[in-house]
């Protein structure tokens, strides 16, 4: 019998499953998002634009890192969905095990990285000198985190695969909280501007690790994870690579070209980077909750391929495109209409608002291709083949983005050449994806019975 935090993919209409699924992610996405948005939007406002550029300048460097390891986390969740939909037990616990050990791991090489790797790589990025050594505090101080950071994401991933999307969500909210009330107490009270931010948002992830980590340890079934008996298992870590790793590089090639990016947004000065810096993090609520059904076409994918339930994946691909687009469109373009207001709550500088406008009407409001895109992606990854979509992304995102920045931008350096970059790969990216969903699909499932069920 299921728990009731669990949901039942493989069976029923799909429609209702997959909104009771995505939301609680959306929701958490948000949450998530809001750590680092009251990091910038507590410096921009209490301490000086300079120090939200310093804030703003290390986001694509740590997503860079970050995003490595938790790709891999995607192997964790792919193969407990499958075990999950296939009932197998012990494969299923052996993952889990072998996941939270992987997040430890990963945790504390990251914390070497951004160590030794802050200044060289935000000098390299061309970081303006003025913020170059706020940058430098706020990730040293931030990456100090980075195993709680892990252990959340790498547990997180185990639950959706399960269906349980409303807990981390609880998780989070708390860990929102504190992270929020500790930006406000450690740079107004305290006066510890942007190491005051990073501090705050290192507790909040320790609070949220703590708390993912203890439900694990009580839940019945395939995830319950017993501390005493961890164990790592080579084999299923083998497997969790094959699909991770490919899915970790991907996100590696995506942040390469956003830092390259990055770092041209760096030549036009501090007030663009402050700019471009609050509208990149107002776009970063449309995307996370465009990413919720990336998640969901991943879990419902991998869950009913496990069960052998083939004739619903055609199904389940085509709900979420058509969620992914909606959101896309109204909350991409909302973001833009209401663009100013937005803006104003990160910077009071009416150029700081300008350059972040400019950014907005051309990427906010092209939005939805690149939630399209993820969801083809997560459905491909979730039939067993990641290293493809990885292929696909290397050649629409990373080369043909670092050609335009030394083609198209050297030619006509401005702002709007540089951001139209954004939604051409993402067309030609969903193009090739598609085509490798409709390739794999006849692979995996060439003679799965073509059946229909209720939305």
């Amino acid at each position: 019998m299921r728990k009731s935090y669990e949901i039942d993919m493989c069976h029923g209409p799909l429609l209702s499953r997959i909104l009771l699924f995505a939301v609680p992610l959306i929701c958490s996405g948000v949450l998530q998002l809001l750590f680092n948005a009251t990091d910038i939007i507590v410096v921009g406002r209490f301490v000086s634009s300079n120090a939200m550029a310093a804030v703003g300048s290390t986001s694509s460097l740590i997503n860079l890192l970050v995003n490595f390891f938790i790709g891999i986390s995607v192997g964790a969740n792919v193969l407990v969905a499958r075990f999950r939909g296939a009932n197998d037990f012990d494969d299923a616990q052996q993952t889990v095990q072998t996941a939270l050990i992987t997040a430890v791991f990963g945790g504390f090489v990251l914390i070497a990285a951004g160590l030794l790797l802050a200044r060289p790589m935000l000098v390299w990025m061309a970081t303006p000198a003025e913020v170059l050594d706020q940058a430098v505090l706020y990730m040293r101080v931030y990456f100090i985190g980075m195993p709680a950071t892990m252990l959340y994401n790498f547990g997180a991933a185990v639950l959706r695969a399960v269906g349980d999307t409303r807990r981390p969500l609880y998780f989070l909210t708390l860990a929102g909280v504190i992270n929020v009330a500790g930006d406000l107490f450690f740079v107004i009270v305290l006066g510890m501007g942007v190491a005051g931010v990073a501090v705050a948002t290192v507790l909040s992830q320790i609070v949220s690790a703590t708390l993912i980590v203890l439900c694990l340890m009580r839940v019945d079934g395939m995830c319950n994870v017993n501390l005493r008996r961890l164990r790592f298992y080579p084999d299923k870590f083998r497997r969790m690579m094959q699909i991770g790793l490919p899915a970790g590089l991907q996100s590696v090639i995506f942040n390469i070209s956003n830092v390259l990016i990055q770092s041209s947004v760096n030549s036009f000065g501090a007030t663009v980077v402050a700019g471009n810096t609050a509208a990149s993090n107002i776009e970063g609520f449309v995307y996370t909750s465009m990413n919720a059904l990336y998640q969901t076409s991943l879990s419902f994918t991998s869950q009913n391929l496990g069960a052998k339930q083939y004739h619903r994946i055609d199904q389940i691909l085509a709900r979420c495109l058509a969620l992914v687009l909606l959101i896309g469109l109204v909350l991409g373009n909302g973001a833009h209409l209401f663009g100013r207001t937005l803006l104003g709550i990160y910077s009071g500088e009416a150029d700081v608002i300008e350059y972040g406008m400019m950014r907005l009407g051309v990427v906010s409001v092209t939005y939805c291709l690149c939630g399209m895109m993820d969801v083809v992606a997560g459905s491909v990854r979730g039939l067993g083949y990641s290293i493809l979509p990885m292929l696909v992304s290397l050649a629409g995102a990373c080369v043909f983005r670092v050609i335009w920045i030394f083609t198209v931008f050297q030619w006509q350096h401005t702002l709007f050449s540089l951001y139209v970059s954004y939604p051409i790969s993402w067309a030609l990216t969903i193009s090739a994806h598609l085509v490798c969903y409709f390739v794999v699909r006849r692979r995996v499932f060439p003679s799965a019975p073509q059946q229909t069920e209720t939305p």
